[in-house]
């Protein structure tokens, strides 16, 4: 695959995602914000910081100038924290042109509004402008080791997610595509305040099977706001919503599952994030999904109490007793 792609962000995803690109042959170029981030991996090439054991296939190209990323390609894929997803777009406002399309790898809400990422580019670009996101259960790491990984690409462009696909997809990396943008959103934002929640019981030591039934009733969580939102039933099924929520439940690599596992053993939120010393975006999406349940009228006690352990400093083993204690009911959605 030829072509070319432009990556903001130059985390382990955004590098991640450059790295799969350019091995696939498409010129990509990576843009961060930190001049002396950029400067270390145009030096070395590779990302020390994030993916050591990975160096950067030749098509890759590290930037720190915002306007010559953006006026390298036509297709510009966003890999910011959901906090940084708004800024961003202002900023690249001006030098867009009516050839651009715009995807994003990022997971979270805006934080501003409580409101989906769509529904932010919508604001800031308009509605004419091509878009979709990236999502499903995806570790940075073994994206850029080459591990067998699948994800889908959700657009309302046939045409986008075409071109998307062939750019990342090959042997390892296998590409889904779905139209249903708000599903693969939900999912992609609520799994990270679930993956707090899983590990808080895990660290607490209560087993498997309190983890499993976390899982379970959290996929419920995230099925009621998605479909409350107008996302479709079998994408929470699927790769964005199951998938993603298994991935980061069970697996200590997930910087939310770790939080968790650090919160339920005593630490403080801040010696955790100290620890992590990366995004954590459960902290911030367990306070907009709480709004967004408040705001719609919808039952989702684990983000409450996940909300509550992070931003109320309520004691963990008490979040778990209030989820075992409420009042018997039918398992449904």
């Amino acid at each position: 695959m030829h072509g070319s792609l432009s990556i903001l962000g130059a985390g382990s995803w955004g590098t991640a995602l450059a790295i799969q690109s350019s091995r696939n042959g498409c010129k990509t170029i990576l843009w961060g914000h930190d001049k002396s981030h950029i400067q270390n991996l145009l030096i070395h090439h590779v990302n020390q910081r994030y993916l050591p054991e990975t160096p950067f296939p030749d098509k890759l190209t590290p930037v720190h100038d915002l306007k010559s990323a953006i006026l390298s390609s036509p297709v510009i894929l966003l890999a910011v924290p959901s906090h940084a997803f708004k800024t961003t777009l202002k900023n690249i406002q001006p030098f867009l042109t009516a050839e651009h399309k715009i995807a994003w790898a990022t997971k979270g809400f805006d934080p501003e509004q409580d409101c989906l990422l769509h529904q932010t580019t919508e604001q800031i670009l308009g509605k004419h402008i091509e878009t979709a996101v990236i999502s499903g259960p995806t570790f940075a790491r073994e994206v850029a080791m080459g591990l067998p990984t699948a994800v889908t690409i959700a657009s309302q462009s046939e045409d986008f997610s075409s071109q998307l696909s062939k750019i990342f997809h090959n042997q390892h990396f296998r590409i889904y595509t779905s139209t249903d943008i708000i599903g693969v959103e939900t999912g992609g934002a609520v799994k990270n305040v679930l993956a707090i929640a899983a590990g808080i019981a895990d660290g607490l030591g209560f087993g498997a099977n309190t983890r499993a039934a976390l899982i379970a009733r959290g996929l419920n969580e995230i099925m009621r706001l998605g479909l409350t939102l107008g996302g479709q039933p079998d994408t929470f099924m699927g790769l964005a919503g199951l998938g993603d929520l298994v991935l980061t439940c069970t697996d200590d690599q997930s910087r939310n599952r770790r939080l968790g596992l650090a919160l339920g053993k005593g630490l403080s939120k801040e010696q955790a994030l100290r620890e992590i010393n990366q995004e954590v975006e459960g902290i911030f999406a367990s306070r907009e999904a709480r709004k967004l349940a408040h705001k719609l009228d919808i039952d989702m006690p684990i983000t409450e109490q996940t909300y509550q352990v992070l931003y109320q400093n309520l004691d963990p083993e008490i979040a778990v007793q209030n989820l075992l204690n409420r009042e018997q009911k039918p398992e449904s959605l």
